[in-house]
């Protein structure tokens, strides 16, 4: 499987209910260094298990919508949407934040992420144009 073929297909996966996500994706050595609205985090292996565990006790359903998905050797960069329903609303889908990732792939699992997210806004309309375009 091609480094891109592996970040789409976790992506694709069912992040919100699949307890076995983090093992059949990510390296045990893995490391994610995220920038969000709430400073940096270094989550390692464990830290994304518990991570995914809160994933799954707030959110019913995730669904991500890419504006750019580029493979380069071993690396593949992500520009996309975070779409939810949360477990209160599960009827309701909303636009929840816009994400660039870099993943860095070894032994066809995820190594390294450097992400930076922020919470989507739906207000402004050349943001949401800039995400309705699609470079894949």
């Amino acid at each position: 499987m091609s480094a891109k073929e592996l970040v789409k297909a976790f992506y694709d996966s069912d992040l919100a209910n699949d307890s076995f996500v983090v093992p059949t994706f990510f390296h045990q050595d893995c490391e994610l260094h995220w920038s969000s609205s709430n400073g940096f985090s270094l989550l390692k292996y464990d830290d994304i298990v518990s991570f995914f565990e809160g994933t799954r006790k707030s959110y019913d359903n995730l669904r991500f919508e890419f504006t750019h998905l580029i493979e380069v050797d071993d690396s593949v960069i992500t520009r996309h949407t975070l779409f939810v329903n949360t477990i209160e609303n599960p009827d309701s889908e909303i636009v929840l934040a816009r994400f660039s990732t870099i993943w860095e792939v070894k032994d066809n699992k995820l190594f390294r992420g450097y992400e930076i997210s922020q919470f989507a806004d739906e207000t402004h309309t050349k943001a949401k144009d800039s995400y309705a375009e699609r470079k894949l």
